[in-house]
Formats: C-alpha cells, structure tokens, sequence
C-alpha cells in the first residue's frame, strides 16, 4: 500500500453514453484511492461545449452510482480547489494561460486557417511531418484574452518517463509542438486543462488509455512550463472484443453501462468483471464484492496486455453474485420483473423466489419465464387445455387418468395444510413423499402426466411437485377438480 495521500479522478466528458471502457477507469481510480484511504474526484471536462450531449452528466452520475462506485468530490461536491465541473473553472485556466504568456511559454496565434494550410502543404513537399513550432513566428504581441493561445514548446528534447504499467518510456522531439492552450471563444482545450485541474485537485496518479502515451511528451512539456511536478502515470489496458484482434468498439457490443441494469445485471458482477479485465489478484479467486476488490486491488498487478471483453464471462459472473444475494435482496431485484398479477406481498411471491433464483443467470429473464412458452406461465394464467392432453401416451384412458388424478387429489387434500407452506423445495420434497409411492406403484407416467397436466396445462413447466408446492394446496386441489370436471365432459 501507497506510504502518500492518494488522490486520483475519473474526468469524463459529457458527450455520450458511459461505455465499459469508461467505466473501469472510474472503477480502477476509485479502488487505488480507497486502497489507499485517499480520494477519488469525479470531474467534469465539459469544455467541448459543440459536442456536449444534455442530460450527460446526470447519466454518468447514476452509471457511477449504481455501481457502488462514490466520489468525495464531484459535478454537485465541490472542493477546497472549487468546482469539479471545467466550464466553471475558466478563470482558473485564464490566470495560468496570461502566465504561461508573460514568462513567453505561450503566445497568441497570429495565423488564419489559409496560411496555416500553406504551411502544412510546405511541409508535404519537403516530405515532412507537419509541426507547428516549426512556422512559429520570430515575436508576437502580448494575449488579450480572445485569441487562440498555443504553447510555445521551452525545450526541444527527447522526453522519458515512468509508467506505473508500462515501466520506463520514451519519445523524441517528433512528439513535441506548440499544442493550443486556450481556444478563442474563451475555452480551454483537455490537454491544457487537465493538467491545471490535476495539479490543483492534488491528483498523484492519473489512470487512463493507453492512447494517451504517444500524447504524453507534449503534457510533460507543459508540465515543465508551469514549473508542475507531474502524477504517476498509470496506463490502463486496453479491452478488446472478444477474438482479441482490436478494440471494443460500438459494432462489437460495447453498450451504455445502464443498459446493463436495465438487462438485469447486477451493479457487483459488473464491477468484478470489470476489474478482471486487465487485472487479477494473481490467486484463483474470481467473485470478489466491491469491499473484497478494495482490499485486494494493486497497480503492480494490472496487465500490460489488453483484456477481452467476453459477455459469457459476464452473465457467469452475473450468476455467481445472485446465488450470493440474500433472500430479501433477491426479492428486491425480482420485484421490478414481474407480471402485474404476482403482488410482492402475496404468499406464492414468496414460494417462487428460489424458485426464480434456480432458473435465472439475469433478473430480465424472470420475465421470460411467465410468457406463454414459459415454464412459470401456470402461475399467474389458469390452465386451458383440452381433456385429451391430461392423458398419459403409453396409456391413452380417461378412466385411468381420471382414476389416477382422483387419488392424487386425495394424497394432497390429507397433508396438513402447512406442509405447502415455507421454502417450495422442502414443501415439494414432502408432497413427493405423498404422492411418490403410489406413482411407483400404479406407472409413474400415468399418475405424474396427468397431474402435471392438471396443474400446469404446460408440457414444460416444473416436476408436478414443486408446481403444487408454489401454488399452494387450495390452488392445486381447484385445478385437480377442473381437470376432473374436462374428463368426465368429454
């Protein structure tokens, strides 16, 4: 663990939906600072004001919350260093950028679009990369606060650095240019941005993408303006799709975070699958809670290589975190999922929980299985069949299915009534006592058929048990006298 106060930030821009790959950055930040009893600050890098998409900061907001993920300063938390959101900050970054112009690290661009492209076309004859300290001009006035500002590069030279993830790095002065600092309309751009923000905010580790590397000798240059320390520099693996052969991208099934609980994911297998995207303790383990990821979380063990996104893996990690749940969180999860009939206080609510539980691997699949072709459509939909199929193929009789549905019927009118109640697998593991036997005796498949029939009217649907034990006994007797009532009409 970090000896230092560890300050680290997850800094979106609100201009979209929050992508997974968004979301493990917030999440690897959040986990080293709370390793580290330190802080994690949710800012806003909203300065791009022509791609701002309303509504944007609200929904990364509610993606970060659901997933547990919490921020001590934030877009409505300011901090002793002010708002956490750059559009509120601009005088801040006015103040260092007429700095940065007096010392002569930064001067006003003088230049109109045309001439720039002539002297991008100079440099395609001379086959050379277009730099723009390379046609900075010789003196330039003072800045008035609305013109372009760019840094003027203050040392041509080979830059290295350390990379918490990558080790020792490097890049040559082909990396290096006179960047725009501030825009003219007033606004400043991320690369000049952040970096105020991440020196004023106290922020030691900067967690991000890994293409931000080839951009990182020209943050330094600035660092080395503004007479800045720089943070560690933690550089995240990429998540591939699932082939490995390139980034996760929209077309590969990178969705919005929500969209995830909308799907019925919980908010703690997403997190732990993310985390094992690029990362791992280096044990066997695989489900660990928020609190467990917290403890266990160290930067030395974050991969180089990238990480597959595999939605598999996911929904695995998805069913081992609802088998966790407790029997009243799951029932908190289940309730947004069902059909209107089934209230939430009723007595089969409670009969079909692990009964739901043992079926599902995400909460929307609970839907699933009350429509037609479910195999929990019997419960809230009385059987309509046709007396033909309560009977038994091997033996098409309905004096025999009638005989068999009769005595079945008498089987579970004399167990006590509060054997049906409680955990349905117990009560159905009584009502097989009941009735097994003579299953046994008479041919399982006339018996069981019939009062399967009875009380499902489904072929596919739970053994004829634990269908009684979720309807209750008043329930199924009412059905076994309806199927009754068919067979002697037909």
């Amino acid at each position: 663990m970090s000896t230092e106060k560890v300050v680290t930030r997850f800094a979106p821009s609100p201009t979209g939906f929050m992508h997974i790959g968004g979301v493990r950055t917030a999440l690897f930040a959040y986990l080293w600072a709370r390793k580290n009893s330190g802080t994690f600050i949710l800012r806003i890098e909203d300065t791009d004001k022509e791609r701002e998409v309303a509504g944007s900061i609200d929904h990364i907001q509610q993606a970060l919350a659901w997933l547990g993920i919490e921020w001590d300063f934030g877009p409505k938390k300011p901090g002793p260093f002010g708002s956490c959101i750059q559009s509120e900050r601009l005088a801040i970054y006015k103040e260092f950028a007429e700095k940065l112009a007096a010392a002569g690290h930064a001067y006003p661009d003088p230049y109109t679009p045309a001439e720039v492209d002539a002297f991008r076309k100079q440099s395609e004859a001379a086959k050379k990369p277009f730099l723009f300290r390379d046609f900075r001009p010789a003196t330039f006035g003072a800045w008035d606060g609305k013109q372009t500002l760019r840094l003027k590069v203050p040392e041509i030279k080979r830059f290295k650095w350390h990379d918490a993830v990558r080790g020792d790095l490097e890049a040559g002065e082909e990396a290096l240019d006179d960047f725009v600092l501030m825009k003219a309309d007033g606004y400043p751009t991320y690369n000049f941005a952040h970096i105020i923000d991440d020196h004023l905010m106290g922020v030691t580790h900067v967690m991000r993408g890994d293409e931000f590397i080839s951009s990182t000798p020209r943050f330094l240059s600035l660092y080395q303006a503004l007479g800045f320390t720089p943070p560690i520099f933690v550089t995240l693996p990429p998540i591939l799709r699932d082939d490995r052969t390139k980034k996760l991208g929209k077309r590969d099934g990178a969705k919005d975070v929500l969209e995830y609980r909308i799907e019925g994911y919980l908010p703690e297998a997403m997190a732990n699958f993310l985390a094992f995207i690029g990362w791992n303790p280096g044990t066997e383990e695989e489900v660990f809670t928020m609190k467990e990821l917290i403890n266990r979380f160290e930067i030395e063990k974050i991969h180089k290589a990238g990480g597959a996104y595999n939605e598999e893996k996911l929904a695995w990690f998805n069913r081992q975190h609802l088998l966790r749940l407790s029997d009243e969180s799951f029932a908190e999860h289940a309730a947004t999922f069902l059909p209107d009939s089934i209230s939430t206080t009723s007595a089969i609510f409670s009969r079909l929980l692990p009964v739901m539980r043992d079926k599902i691997t995400l909460f929307n699949e609970i839907s699933a299985l009350f429509h037609p072709e479910g195999e929990l459509h019997f419960v809230t939909t009385s059987p309509d069949y046709p007396a033909d199929r309560l009977l038994w193929k091997k033996n098409p009789s309905r004096e025999t299915a009638g005989k068999h549905l009769t005595e079945a019927r008498k089987l579970l009118a004399g167990m006590p009534a509060g054997e049906f109640d409680g955990n349905p697998t117990e009560a159905a593991d009584k009502i097989k006592a009941a009735v097994f036997p003579y299953a046994e005796a008479n041919g399982r498949g006339d018996v069981l058929w019939p009062l399967r029939v009875a009380l499902t009217g489904q072929d596919k649907s739970p053994d004829p048990f634990m269908s009684a034990a979720i309807l209750g006994q008043q329930e199924s007797l009412r059905r076994i006298d309806l199927a009754l009532t068919k067979l002697s009409a037909s």
